[in-house]
């Protein structure tokens, strides 16, 4: 029976600007950085406490269906969302909407990435 999300892949274009963002503005921990025999570099990072890790992932060729860019439908979730937003503000990272009150009472603002991979951030 499947019990959790294990891994989810996020197309980057430059993964060295993407380890940059992830683990040094986003605080990200680094579970695997290494190239394999191919050239293909293996990234994958994991929020802090989080059980689903992040495959930063460059599209190899033929891989048409890799979008870089758009809304991801990744959201993720913090104990203190605002104390979260105003300390990824002051790292420099970019909301593409504000943290606002929800019609249902939370909180929430949405991010990008440096590839315009946008996420929520909420709790």
């Amino acid at each position: 029976m499947i019990s959790r999300v294990k891994l989810i892949s996020v197309w980057v274009s430059d993964q060295d600007k993407a380890y940059d963002f992830y683990v040094n503005k986003l605080g990200c921990a680094v579970e695997t950085d290494q190239t394999m025999p191919n050239g293909y570099r293996w990234l994958e990072v994991v929020p802090p406490g989080a059980e689903t890790h992040l495959a930063l992932a460059k599209p190899n060729p033929g891989q048409q269906d890799a979008t870089i860019g758009g809304f991801s439908g990744i959201g993720f979730d913090a104990d203190d969302v605002q104390a979260t937003y105003d300390d990824l503000v002051a790292k420099g990272v970019h909301f593409t909407e504000p943290l606002a009150k929800q019609p249902w009472g939370g909180l929430m603002a949405q991010f990008a990435d440096p590839d315009g991979n946008i996420f929520m951030l909420g709790g």
